[in-house]
């Protein structure tokens, strides 16, 4: 009877074993688990000469989960990754006018180098700036590596011919260089379709009179001309020379310098001062450290009635689409993707279009300060660099 029961016992455990389910298998466990690496490098201008901080660098799986960080204000990052073979992306602003790829074979608990060959911010816009009397932003993007085309006035006047850019740089004092005024009125109205379809300008001092109104510069709130709305901002040609302690009022622009203040030099004996703003409408990036005054803002609100669908620049021809992801933490990024991602993105709860800002509009940068003809006026150089590679 007793070797009866030790066989029943015997039946009672292999039937156990025999029940165990196959994922329970300790072996197999362990071979689910995701294999990760990472990928390092450095974010750099064209030339080489520029490290270039706040640039989004990220990788997909083959579920289109992202993984995501920013170069430091050095242009170093190490992104963490799922082994196996990825494209590396790195992009700057929302990724529609400077970006780079990066093929790389991602290895389990390694780390791969890339080199600065490889991590240059290539430009993907085209870029075109007008002359102007006191600034040359164009020596600015042409000692990172990038490229501008001179146009003038008369170009800013034919929409056809403005419509081939993707940003456009004002020079301080060229609203009233070799123009005639009656041309005013168009070039407004085509600035208007411009940032309206997606085209991003930037403006410095008296070429506020673009935005705002005015000729040469704008000694009044409300004057005629401009084409953004008058609630919005007015400037005044009322600043004096001297030197302002300034501090950086964003975050981005802070992690992406490495400084959050800097002493900026007036040298000419008159600048344009913001007097108000519409702080809906427009983001401080730099302000006056003693008064709180705005000295640099940016906006990607235009909006206007009558608006004809214009394409620009780059954007019938690309093969890229600006998306917003959500990343954890509650923090959102608008980058560029390949148009073939955008529906497994979506999927996954990403949204077509930047994070933010008025459907279709692009960017409008404006500086009181400038880069003076004889040469970058201190600090305020390197935020110009930052606004050439994030419009």
């Amino acid at each position: 009877m007793r070797k009866l029961n030790f066989f029943l016992i015997f039946i009672i455990l292999l039937s156990f074993g025999a029940c165990r389910s196959e994922s329970e298998n300790p072996t197999e466990i362990t071979e689910n688990i995701m294999k990760t690496g990472k990928v390092s490098g450095k974010v750099i201008s064209q030339n080489g000469s520029k490290p270039i901080g706040g640039a989004s660098v990220f990788t997909f799986d083959e579920k289109y989960k992202i993984y995501h960080t920013f170069s430091d204000s050095d242009g170093n990052f190490t992104l963490e990754a799922p082994a196996g073979a990825r494209t590396v992306y790195i992009q700057t602003g929302n990724g529609s006018n400077f970006r780079t790829e990066i093929s790389a074979t991602i290895k389990d608990n390694e780390t791969v180098n890339l080199t600065t060959n490889e991590t240059k911010l290539n430009q993907v816009a085209k870029i075109a700036y007008v002359k102007g009397s006191y600034d040359k932003i164009e020596d600015i993007i042409t000692n990172l590596g990038y490229t501008a085309t001179e146009i003038t006035n008369a170009d800013l006047a034919n929409i056809n011919t403005l419509a081939q850019y993707d940003i456009i740089f004002l020079n301080c004092g060229s609203r009233n260089y070799a123009v005639n005024q009656s041309l005013y009125p168009v070039i407004d109205t085509n600035l208007a379709i411009f940032v309206a379809n997606g085209g991003s300008i930037y403006a410095s001092d008296w070429d506020v009179a673009y935005l705002v109104g005015g000729t040469n510069s704008t000694d009044n709130c409300g004057v005629s001309g401009g084409f953004v709305p008058d609630a919005k901002l007015c400037s005044k040609n009322i600043g004096s020379s001297g030197l302002v302690a300034a501090s950086v009022n964003n975050a981005g622009l802070t992690a992406a310098l490495g400084f959050n203040s800097l002493n900026i030099n007036y040298d000419l004996a008159s600048w344009q001062k913001i007097i108000t703003y519409d702080s809906a409408y427009w983001e401080v990036l730099v302000k006056d450290a003693t008064t709180n005054d705005a000295l640099m803002l940016r906006t990607n609100q235009f909006t206007a009635t009558g608006i004809p669908t214009t394409p620009i620049g780059n954007a019938p021809n690309t093969n890229f689409t600006t998306v917003c992801i959500t990343l954890p933490g509650n923090i959102q990024i608008s980058i560029s993707v390949p148009t073939v991602a955008v529906p497994y993105l979506v999927a996954l709860g990403a949204t077509v279009g930047p994070c933010s800002g008025a459907s279709g509009s692009g960017y409008i940068y404006y500086t009181t300060f400038h880069n003076h003809a004889t040469g970058n006026i201190g600090s305020a150089g390197v935020i110009l660099q930052y606004v050439i590679v994030n419009l």
